[in-house]
């Protein structure tokens, strides 16, 4: 069974421009990329494939060092169960944050994240800074995508640009393509997201 695992994590199924692609790298990619454009939609079908995605990725990211990465995936999970029966059949109605509650919430994610980068440094974590702020504005975007708010494409559009920088810095080379295509579905999501608009009473 080990021996089927490591096969699953070391297997490299193509080489592109001199960047090995292995099976759970590919693998993670397809589930993550059906998971978030079904996201863009609204629908709850995304949430399992989202689900999906994260373990996948969790378990690539730990084999690269990245902890603030797969401990994102983590929540992840936690919130494509939370957003499956959240969201129920009738999938995203969205609403918008006022000004008010988008001031605290983002700078309260700066100040957990100029708190956490330290301790990630002690750990001896790769890319400890950008990773931390993807992490910590990561979370902050999946709680707003399933309560309902159109701002969680603004911020994926921010984390997933970083993400392009990070992955390629660590040889993830694959990954980073993915996120390009992450920050322009992103644009999408938002977009999509204002014709469910629905004001708050």
């Amino acid at each position: 069974m080990l021996s089927t695992i490591n096969e699953f994590v070391s297997t490299v199924l193509f080489t592109a421009l001199g960047y090995q692609v292995t099976l759970l790298e590919l693998t993670a990619v397809i589930a993550s990329l059906i998971g978030v454009w079904l996201g863009t939609t609204g629908k709850q079908i995304m949430w399992p494939w989202w689900g999906l995605s994260s373990a996948l990725y969790g378990w690539l990211f730990l084999n690269y060092d990245l902890y603030s990465s797969a401990a994102l995936q983590a929540v992840f999970i936690a919130a494509a169960i939370w957003g499956w029966f959240g969201w129920g059949p009738k999938g995203a109605i969205s609403k918008n944050l006022s000004w008010v509650k988008r001031a605290v919430i983002f700078g309260g994610g700066f100040v957990t994240w100029l708190v956490i980068t330290p301790w990630l440094i002690s750990l001896g974590a790769a890319a400890a800074q950008p990773d931390a702020f993807g992490l910590v504005f990561s979370v902050i975007a999946q709680a707003l995508m399933v309560l309902e708010y159109r701002e969680n494409w603004m911020l994926w559009f921010i984390v997933d640009a970083l993400y392009v920088a990070l992955y390629w810095s660590q040889d993830l080379k694959f990954t980073s393509l993915l996120y390009v295509l992450f920050t322009a579905i992103a644009i999408r999501g938002w977009i999509n997201w204002q014709k469910l608009y629905r004001p708050e009473c």
